[in-house]
């Protein structure tokens, strides 16, 4: 039951945090609703998680049109690779953008965030991994990108996002975890890392991950 499922997962959470000496109300489970129905959201919610991830703006919306979920207090959170034709959409709809990885993208954002006077809060996303399959700024390029964001007056950086390679092993991962720790700690005021899924959370949280982002292990 998914009850059971997400208090599973938080105590895994919390195990982790213990083995790197970190209070695990430091991390925050966000549930990737991606492809779930509304009523499976709605009860992940009942069930006690606070902040939703979707992959599309447009499945987000479709999903917002349920009243029961429009009326939640829960937070949204766009966690999938966006484009600059949807910042208008997204701006609107998410409380925090993971995946911002060009000043193209932010100056878009922070342009339809203007409108509607809003400050966006967001993620830079970085590709530790260097796989050609994957989205985000080189670590060697983060910097200058986010003190080119810090001049856009309707954007907030608040950290760093990283999406680890596919492995058999947890342990593989680790040091792209690391090394985003690593990024954070040479930037100033990055509080957030969201780092860590379903088959790899565990390791992402001993590296210092804030956020983690959680699917299949919920929707079991």
């Amino acid at each position: 039951m998914m009850p059971d499922a997400i208090a599973g997962i938080k105590e895994r959470i919390a195990s982790a945090c213990a083995r790197s000496g970190r209070p695990a109300a430091g991390v925050t489970l966000v549930a990737v609703t991606k492809n779930r129905t509304v009523e499976q959201v709605n009860e992940a919610i009942a069930s006690g998680v606070l902040v939703i991830g979707e992959n599309k703006v447009q499945e987000a919306l479709s999903k917002l049109a349920d009243p029961v979920l429009r009326r939640s207090a829960v937070s949204l959170h766009m966690i999938g690779h966006l484009q600059s034709n949807k910042a208008k959409d997204a701006v609107k709809t998410f409380d925090l953008i993971h995946s911002v990885d060009s000043f193209k993208l932010a100056a878009e954002l922070d342009k339809q965030a203007a409108k509607i006077s809003k400050i966006q809060d967001i993620l830079v996303e970085v590709n530790t991994s260097a796989e050609a399959s994957k989205f985000g700024v080189k670590p060697d390029e983060l910097e200058a990108l986010v003190k080119a964001i810090a001049g856009l007056k309707n954007i907030k950086v608040l950290g760093l996002m990283t999406i680890a390679p596919a492995v058999d092993d947890p342990e593989k991962v680790r040091p792209y975890f690391r090394k985003l720790r690593e990024l954070q700690d040479t930037i100033p005021g990055l509080d957030i890392l969201s780092m860590g899924m379903t088959d790899d959370f565990e390791v992402a949280v001993e590296e210092g991950s804030t956020m983690v982002r959680i699917g299949r292990a919920i929707f079991q």
